[in-house]
């Protein structure tokens, strides 16, 4: 088990503020009309404005809009269609849908109402530290997008993560009202550091590997190392105290962490681990009182160098079964997923660089949950992941802020996004928010110069991901909390190009109601492409579709999916046609990584800037 870890000692004085602020409960769109663009005259003749007022006011009246008010010009091409009062909820999505059906329009979006975005203003995040957390736009293609989340929720009601690692360096001002009681479940004492066996107290004595010790037996294998602080490192990711104007901000700005302490000296025992898991989610393990406030989402930065065993997957199917998801880490051996990340119901985090390549050191596959921000390793270059950590080298010494890379690094961030679902559905359960993650994940950028990463392949460097090779896509924030409380759209995928006059097959049957509900109807509708491709039956949950003989190009297909809540939600799927077809057959499923999970899809820009850091050192925990 390795881990990657950097430790400038980053001395900062800090002072306790006042406590995180939470936005408000996510409020559905308010719209005062549609933006609808229209299809082009069949003759392809540039048309008269007076003409096209007439369609625009046909248009209209036949979809119930209003005709008192002109249409309003949206740009070149686009125009606002009025309501006669403002529209939201299943009002908004019927007008929405009746619009898309008439066949003179190309596309149409609600015209809603913009809130400004929610942002901390911790000075790591203001000064560009925290790039991970910012839209693609500011911090990078790989940015989790958290701002517009955080104009839905920052958090409230609070959810408890549960952190199995090292335990936690008491005392933090950015993590003290942040924790929620925990328990120390090292049983072994020379791993444990601190004289003792399981106890309530999990605070972290440091992890501290000296020369002497490490040619011992108790701690054969074991490199001489400082004290890490990894558990505290991963607690400021999840939740540090946000928006209170000093040191960072955390995914989770209302989040709870309960420190579970399953390592110490030289990393962690398999069964200390399995008794971290059951005991966050609230099962019994021998010996220990009962877990009082059960996690919803436990964060295990620990694996092996073998595939899934039965006490792992055991110990995740139970915690399951009790409504706690496991987040896992992937590894950090650039080769194939490992234990637990490999388990089924586990959530694995593979790790990218801030550009969206695939970091040189992560573990990979297409049973990757999903990929998110790790930071390059001491082999590369790029901006690092920075959070709470200790100066101290042995015992605890003084708080400060420290970076850090890898894998361990990278499955808070998606916990702590899965703990935000949670506070807008309490009532998600672990497969479903799974689902969501992964049906709401943004496709994987293409790095020019860089190789495409397939495992098995000798690999030295970062390569381009592709989901066979990495999994569904990168972490959204903003996209996962919009499928929380919505039925999760997902269009299987196609590889390649398909020949022209080629048939088509677009399957949406991997969509998943919420809890406690169905999905009633299946609406799919074509959004554009050169010309007009030949649907079948429309409302089913698969779509069979000719395109054009003797034409190239690319035609965007929509799925609109409503349950019987009367909530609804849409996904996009691109066909594309070429000269040299690579899907291999003419009957193919779409692919998916259109603009996924909401009502809207956003267009995301790229920003790229680098900063260059420093070494590495090989660990024992990822």
């Amino acid at each position: 088990m390795s881990r990657f870890h950097f430790s400038p000692t980053l001395a900062l004085a800090v002072t306790v503020l006042a406590a995180s602020a939470h936005a408000a409960p996510p409020q559905a769109p308010v719209a005062r009309g549609l933006i609808v663009t229209l299809k082009a005259p069949a003759d392809g003749e540039r048309e008269a404005p007076r003409s096209q007022r007439e369609r625009l006011r046909t248009l209209a009246a036949d979809a119930g809009l209003s005709t008192a008010q002109a249409a309003m010009p949206v740009g070149q091409n686009a125009h606002l269609l009025h309501f006669d009062q403002p529209l939201t909820g299943a009002a908004l999505e019927a007008a929405e849908r009746r619009m898309r059906l008439n066949p003179l329009v190309a596309s149409v979006e609600p015209d809603v109402r913009l809130q400004r975005q929610a942002v901390p203003n911790d000075p790591y995040y203001a000064n560009g530290s925290q790039w991970y957390l910012r839209t693609p736009a500011d911090g990078g293609p790989a940015a989790l997008n958290l701002p517009p989340a955080w104009s839905r929720t920052t958090g409230a009601p609070p959810q408890i993560v549960a952190v199995l690692d090292g335990g936690i360096a008491y005392g933090h001002p950015d993590l003290q009202a942040s924790l929620v009681p925990g328990y120390d479940l090292v049983s072994d004492l020379a791993t444990s550091n601190d004289g003792d066996g399981r106890d309530p107290d999990p605070s972290d004595p440091g992890d501290w590997v000296t020369s002497a010790e490490a040619a011992t037996a108790s701690y054969i294998g074991c490199p001489a190392e400082d004290s890490s602080w990894h558990g505290t490192f991963i607690a400021g990711q999840i939740a540090a105290m946000t928006n209170n104007g000093q040191g960072i901000a955390g995914v989770n700005w209302g989040g709870k962490v309960q420190p579970v302490r399953v390592s110490g000296k030289c990393g962690a025992w398999l069964s200390d681990v399995v008794a971290g898991i059951r005991w966050a989610a609230g099962l019994p393990v021998g010996g220990v009182p009962a877990n009082p406030t059960p996690a919803k989402v436990i964060n295990v930065s620990f694996g092996g160098n073998s595939t899934c065993t039965p006490a792992y997957q055991d110990a995740i199917n139970e915690a399951a079964a009790a409504g706690s998801l496991v987040v896992v880490a992937s590894g950090n051996e650039n080769g194939p997923l490992t234990r637990p990340a490999d388990c089924a119901g586990a959530l694995g985090v593979g790790a990218v660089r801030q550009d969206g390549l695939k970091t040189y050191y992560s573990n990979y596959g297409a049973n990757t949950g999903i990929m998110a921000p790790g930071g390059p390793g001491g082999r590369d270059v790029g901006p690092r992941l920075y959070s709470t950590s200790n100066a101290g080298t042995r015992g605890p010494g003084a708080h400060i802020y420290d970076t850090k890379d890898g894998t361990s690094f990278a499955s808070p961030l998606a916990a702590g996004v899965a703990a935000l679902m949670l506070s807008v559905n309490p009532n998600l359960t672990p497969p479903e928010i799974i689902s969501r993650i992964q049906s709401s994940a943004r496709p994987f950028p293409n790095v020019p110069g860089y190789p495409t990463c397939r495992v098995g392949a000798p690999a030295s460097s970062a390569c381009n991901c592709t989901r066979e090779s990495c999994g569904p896509g990168l972490l959204d924030a903003d996209r996962a909390l919009q499928l929380a409380y919505s039925p999760a759209v997902t269009i299987a995928p196609v590889n390649g190009t398909v020949a022209p006059g080629a048939t088509v097959t677009l399957d949406g049957r991997g969509s998943t109601p919420l809890q406690g509900t169905s999905i009633v109807s299946y609406q799919w509708s074509q959004v554009s492409g050169p010309s007009p491709a030949e649907l079948g039956t429309t409302s089913g949950p698969t779509l069979t579709v000719t395109l054009p003989v003797s034409t190239y190009g690319d035609w965007v297909f929509r799925l609109l999916v409503t349950d019987s809540a009367g909530r609804s939600a849409d996904n996009y799927v691109t066909v594309s046609t070429g000269p040299n077809p690579s899907a291999g057959n003419s009957n193919q499923n779409g692919s998916g990584g259109g603009s996924g999970g909401g009502s809207t899809g956003p267009l995301w820009g790229l920003g790229l800037w680098a900063l260059a850091l420093g070494a590495w050192a090989a660990r024992r925990r990822k």
